[in-house]
C-alpha cells in the first residue's frame, strides 16, 4: 500500500521511534513568582493519540475527507492537535490572518465557503455579530461554548477517544489547505495548498538548512510550527501576541529559550530588531531564520553580533505561494550591504534546488504559456518567476488572480507544469545570486524609467536620523512623481526635520537613480502588514502623499 502524502504522516513514525520526545511545549504567562503559571506540554506520543481521537471526534460530527474548516484559533496545544487532526482527517483547514481589516476577513470567510467553523468563543461570538462564514453549519468551540450550539473540542476528543490510528491515505493532489495571504500588497487571496506542497516544504527546508532531528525551536510565527514535527523537532510556542511581534517581549522569550534549551528560532525582521535592540547575547541559538520582508542592514549585524560565533543567521526568500525560493546566510548577506545602500537591491541568495528561478520582462498582463514569456539575461530586472515542487497551483475561487499570477509550460517530455509569478522584480548577478529589487505593484514609472523600492530605500535608510524611508509614486500612468516618505528616528525634534531633508535630498543626488526624486514627506508611522510588521503599506502612504502640498526640494 502507497504511503500517504500528508504532513502528519510523520507523527506515528516518531511515535514510535521517540515516543517521550517533547513534541510542543507552550509556556503560559509569565507571573511574578516564576516563569510559566500553565506550562503545558505534549509528546510525540500524546500528539499522535490525541491528534488520531481528535480526527475521529471531528469524523462524527460530520467533518471528514475533503470538508473546508475556517480554523480561528490562538496558539496553543489545542490548534497544533487541531490542525494535525484536520490533516488526518483529510479535511481542509482554512485559515486567515485574524489581524486583518474585518470586512475583508468576512469576504475571505465567504469566498472559502467553509462547511465547517471551529473557533474560540470570542471568533463563534464575532461569527454571529458579524454573520462569517453563513455556509458553515458544523460549529465547533475551543474552550467554552455559550449560546451558539454546537459541540466543543473537548466533547470532539472524547468521542474519538480509543479510535485508534486516524491517518487518510491522502494523495499529493488532494487539497491539504486554503491559506489566506496577508494582503499587505493586494486583497487577501487563498493559496491552495495540496498534500505534496507541504511535504515538499519540509525535504527543501531540512536540505537548505541542514535540520536533524532532535533540535528545539522556537517559531514566533505559529503556522512554522506545523513544520516542527514532521523534522523531528521540539517546538516552544512562544508567550507573545504572534500578530505583533514588534511588542514582543524579549525577556520572556530569552528566559524560555534559556529554560528550554531552544537552539533554533524563527521570527519576522519586527522581532529580530526586537532582540537586536535588547542587545542580549544569544548563546544558546544555533540557527535563526527571518523570513516576511527583506531583514535591515543593520538588525542583521546586531543579531549576528548577538549569536555565537559558529551560528547561523538564515533569512529565506519566498512567499505563501512558494517558499522557500531562494535562501542567504547572515555573512553573506552582510558582505552584499554596501551594495544594497548604493542601490543594488537586497540580495536573497541562491535558488533552493530544484526550484527553477528565472527572470522575465516586466507586465502587468496574464501570460498563459511559457512561450510568450519574455526571459531576461544576468543584471537585467524583471519579475521573478519559480518553478518547482512548493509552487502552488491556484488561488481558491480566483480565477482571474490565478491568471495573473500564474503560467503553464510544457516541458520537452510533453509534461506541463505550473510556474508561479512572484509580483516580485529581481535580477541575477554574474554570481547567479538573486537580488530582490521590490514588489512590481510598487515599482514607481517615471517619464526617465522605473524606480524600484528596494534600489532607493536603502539610499536614503543609511542616514543615521531616518528611521526608515519608503518610496511610492503619484499619479497615473508612465509619467508618475516619485515620492519620497520619511520616517523620522525616535525623539528626533521637530526643529531638525527640515534639515534632514535637505540631507536626505544632498544624499540622492549622489546617485543616477535617486536624483530623480525631489519630493520627500515626513510620515508620522508607516502603515505596516499585520502579519509580519514589517511590510510597509506603500498604497496607503501612496494615498497619503497624493493629499499632501507639494514642496519640491531642488538645487541650492
Amino acid at each position: 500500500m502507497t504511503a500517504a502524502c500528508n504532513i502528519a504522516a510523520a507523527l506515528p513514525r516518531l511515535a514510535a521511534e521517540a515516543p517521550d520526545r517533547i513534541a510542543m511545549r507552550c509556556p503560559g504567562s509569565r507571573g511574578p513568582g516564576g516563569f510559566a503559571r500553565h506550562d503545558l506540554t505534549l509528546s510525540y506520543r500524546e500528539l499522535d493519540q490525541r491528534s488520531d481521537a481528535i480526527a475521529a471526534g471531528l469524523a462524527k460530527h460530520g467533518i471528514g475527507r475533503g470538508t473546508r474548516a475556517v480554523v480561528m484559533v490562538r496558539p496553543s496545544p489545542e490548534f497544533f492537535l487541531l490542525m494535525f487532526a484536520l490533516f488526518k482527517a483529510g479535511a481542509v483547514p482554512v485559515l486567515v490572518d485574524p489581524g486583518i481589516d474585518k470586512r475583508a476577513l468576512k469576504e475571505c470567510l465567504g469566498e472559502a465557503m467553509p462547511e465547517a467553523f471551529i473557533g474560540i468563543p470570542l471568533a463563534q461570538f464575532a461569527r454571529i455579530l458579524l454573520r462569517w462564514a453563513p455556509s458553515a453549519r458544523t460549529r465547533i468551540t475551543v474552550g467554552r461554548r455559550w449560546f451558539w450550539g454546537g459541540a466543543t473540542l473537548a466533547q470532539v476528543e472524547a468521542a474519538g477517544a480509543n479510535a485508534g490510528p486516524q491517518l487518510a491515505d491522502t494523495a499529493g493532489d488532494d487539497v491539504a489547505a486554503i491559506l489566506f495571504t496577508s494582503g499587505s500588497t493586494g486583497v487577501p487571496k487563498g493559496v491552495v495548498y495540496r498534500h505534496r506542497h507541504f511535504v515538499a516544504q519540509i525535504d527543501l527546508l531540512r536540505d537548505a538548512f541542514g535540520i536533524r532531528p532532535g533540535g528545539v525551536d522556537m517559531p514566533t510565527f505559529p503556522p512554522f510550527a506545523l513544520f516542527d514535527p514532521a523534522l523531528g523537532l521540539s517546538s516552544i510556542i512562544p508567550d507573545m501576541d504572534p500578530t505583533q511581534p514588534a511588542k514582543a517581549d524579549p525577556r520572556r522569550l530569552l528566559h524560555a529559550m534559556k529554560a528550554f534549551g531552544v537552539d533554533q528560532l524563527f521570527g519576522s525582521p519586527a522581532l529580530m530588531k526586537v532582540l537586536a535592540d535588547h542587545g542580549q547575547k544569544l548563546d544558546g541559538l544555533r540557527r535563526v531564520t527571518s523570513a516576511g520582508a527583506p531583514v535591515p542592514a543593520d538588525v542583521v549585524a546586531h543579531i549576528r553580533a548577538l549569536l555565537p560565533d559558529d551560528a547561523q543567521f538564515w533569512t529565506p526568500y519566498g512567499a505563501t505561494e512558494c517558499l522557500p525560493v531562494a535562501v542567504i546566510e547572515g555573512r553573506e548577506l552582510q558582505s552584499t550591504r554596501e551594495a544594497t545602500e548604493h542601490g543594488a537591491g537586497t540580495c536573497v541568495g541562491r535558488p533552493v534546488p530544484p526550484n527553477e528561478v528565472r527572470i522575465i520582462a516586466i507586465t502587468d498582463a496574464a501570460i498563459p504559456d511559457w512561450s510568450q514569456a519574455q526571459v531576461l539575461g544576468a543584471e537585467m530586472i524583471g519579475e521573478i518567476t519559480v518553478a518547482g515542487p512548493t509552487a502552488t497551483d491556484e488561488y481558491f475561487n480566483r480565477p482571474q488572480a490565478t491568471a495573473l499570477a500564474k503560467i503553464r509550460e510544457t516541458l520537452p517530455d510533453g509534461s506541463t507544469r505550473v510556474v508561479h509569478r512572484m509580483g516580485d522584480l529581481g535580477r541575477f548577478d554574474a554570481e547567479g545570486r538573486l537580488w530582490f529589487c521590490g514588489r512590481k505593484s510598487h515599482r514607481v514609472r517615471t517619464a526617465l524609467g522605473n524606480l524600484y523600492t528596494e534600489q532607493v530605500e536603502p539610499v536614503f535608510n543609511t542616514h543615521p536620523e531616518v528611521a526608515r524611508t519608503a518610496l511610492v509614486g503619484v499619479g497615473e500612468g508612465s509619467d508618475q512623481r516619485p515620492v519620497l516618505c520619511v520616517e523620522m528616528a525616535p525623539n528626533l525634534p521637530m526643529s531638525e526635520h527640515e534639515r534632514v531633508l535637505d540631507e536626505l535630498y544632498r544624499l540622492g543626488m549622489g546617485y543616477v537613480h535617486t536624483a530623480r526624486i525631489h519630493d520627500f514627506l515626513i510620515h508620522p508611522g508607516f502603515p505596516v502588514d499585520i502579519r509580519h510588521n514589517a511590510k510597509i503599506g506603500r498604497e496607503q502612504l501612496a494615498a497619503w502623499a497624493a493629499k499632501q502640498p507639494r514642496v519640491p526640494r531642488r538645487n541650492a
